[in-house]
């Protein structure tokens, strides 16, 4: 073999050995640019995962005074579920934090079991219908709008935040400065129920 000619070989083997340590190898024989490929897709399908995990509110920010006591509890059906992403979708679109879907949840759980009540005729109490039972003769809205989930939960939303400090206060106080119950202590028993949907719904 002439100089030129093992010059020649030389320099091309030291060219494939870059490529190999380059990862340029071919993929039938399993290269690693094949495995870059195959494990990339892997990392995107899981980091909607991770975001959701980051974005779902924590116990702190649902139950910032503790977990309470003296709790109730049902399984609600698909249709309260439902009830209830729409108060904390209209909670989101109001750029309300997390501790105000609670009390908003809590609130109609005990108003109405997350149900979305029209007229009870001799049964209901007085005007109020709804989610919030909100009475059109308190200034809540024409039956319609109170009927309607986003409307009555931003209803709701807006009296909330006119009370001062609600963000610190124990959720039964915040709720029924809103809502001004007959039984102002009842909303107490559905914080946890209500934390507990919260998350459910932002999953």
């Amino acid at each position: 073999m002439t100089k030129f000619a093992t010059y020649t070989r030389t320099a091309l083997l030291a060219t494939a050995g870059l490529a190999l340590a380059a990862g340029l190898t071919s993929p039938v024989t399993g290269d690693p640019a094949t495995t870059q490929n195959t494990t990339v897709p892997s990392v995107a399908q899981s980091a909607p995962a991770i975001i959701a995990a980051a974005d779902k509110p924590t116990a702190e920010q649902l139950m910032p005074l503790g977990e309470p006591t003296n709790q109730s509890s049902f399984t609600p059906s698909a249709e309260q579920m439902d009830n209830a992403r729409k108060i904390v979708d209209a909670g989101k679109d109001m750029d309300l934090p997390p501790r105000a879907w609670t009390i908003a949840i809590a609130t109609a759980l005990q108003e109405s079991k997350l149900e979305n009540l029209g007229h009870l005729g001799e049964r209901n109490d007085h005007d109020s219908q709804g989610l919030f039972q909100q009475r059109p003769s308190s200034g809540w809205g024409t039956v319609a709008q109170i009927t309607d989930p986003d409307y009555s939960s931003k209803a709701f939303y807006k009296g909330l935040t006119q009370v001062d400090g609600w963000e610190e206060l124990p959720l039964t106080v915040a709720a029924q400065t809103v809502q001004v119950s007959a039984f102002p202590d009842h909303y107490a028993q559905w914080e946890k129920m209500a934390a507990d949907i919260v998350t459910d719904v932002t999953e």
